[in-house]
């Protein structure tokens, strides 16, 4: 994907940013929300056990991560974390 930028002349290229989502999973209580919410599908519950008792969410394929941060802001818990790699 290319930009011209008609002041300068110059053609730029806009290179995808890829992000990482941290869970806290030893707080996470599997409510989902994040699951159901994120657009791309990238979060999905664990098949395993946090300490207390609950399957935590996990991300899946990252590389479809867009950095929406919606995980973040419908986590009740606050334990999501994104950021730019």
């Amino acid at each position: 994907m290319s930009y011209f930028l008609s002041d300068t002349g110059q053609c730029m290229t806009k290179t995808a940013v890829k992000h990482i989502v941290k869970i806290n999973t030893e707080m996470c209580k599997g409510c989902g929300l994040c699951v159901a919410y994120c657009p791309k599908k990238v979060l999905k519950e664990s098949e395993h056990l946090n300490k207390a008792g609950y399957h935590y969410a996990e991300p899946g394929d990252m590389d479809q991560c867009t950095g929406c941060l919606i995980c973040t802001l419908v986590c009740p818990e606050v334990v999501i974390e994104v950021y730019d790699e």
